[in-house]
């Protein structure tokens, strides 16, 4: 890790950058504004439109710390910039989502209806073609949070290797099992 750790940051144009003395990073963007507390061990630098990360030490507990801080800055300056998205899929007879608000509304084939409530950060869009899949797709600053709630939708019906019937991610491949061979007395 300690090889990322010494890459320095660009700093696009539209996004600032502060640290502040107790080691909180905050970056401000067009898609909005994220803060991550750093280590006490790691420096963070800000110099001519880079940040630099650095550490006291070669330690393996510092290299660890240097690179998972370099990664979550870069993590928080692209998402404030461009932002993280996914793409999902329901995949099988009846699935269907629908929106209200910040309510996801599924039908993945149970008994009844499975509702969740997207957390205000993220931005969420319900495609639903006829006779077709529906596609949910999911847009935040955050990437771990983006995350964290396409797997918890992904949670209520995972794909099946048999029909493949479930919730998965677009471009995702599944391996497929053959199912029972029919016996002939």
């Amino acid at each position: 890790m300690s090889r990322i750790g010494k890459l320095p940051i660009a700093i696009p144009e539209g996004v600032s950058i502060t640290v502040s003395d107790k080691n909180l990073v905050t970056v401000k963007g067009k898609i909005g504004t994220l803060e991550q507390q750093v280590n006490p061990d790691i420096k963070i630098e800000i110099k001519e439109q880079q940040v630099l990360v650095s550490r006291p030490t070669d330690q393996k507990r510092h290299r660890a710390l240097h690179g998972l801080y370099r990664s979550l800055v870069v993590n928080m300056v692209e998402g404030v910039s461009k932002g993280f998205e996914t793409h999902q899929e329901l995949v099988g007879v009846g699935y269907r989502a629908a929106l209200s608000g910040q309510i996801l509304e599924l039908h993945l084939g149970f008994s009844h209806p499975i509702y969740f409530e997207i957390p205000k950060e993220v931005k969420i869009e319900v495609k639903a073609e006829k006779r077709g899949n529906s596609f949910v797709n999911l847009l935040c600053a955050d990437k771990q949070l983006v995350g964290h709630v396409a797997a918890k939708i992904r949670s209520f019906r995972r794909p099946e290797p048999y029909k493949g019937k479930g919730i998965r991610f677009v471009g995702e491949e599944l391996r497929r099992k053959a199912g029972k061979a029919a016996s002939s007395v």
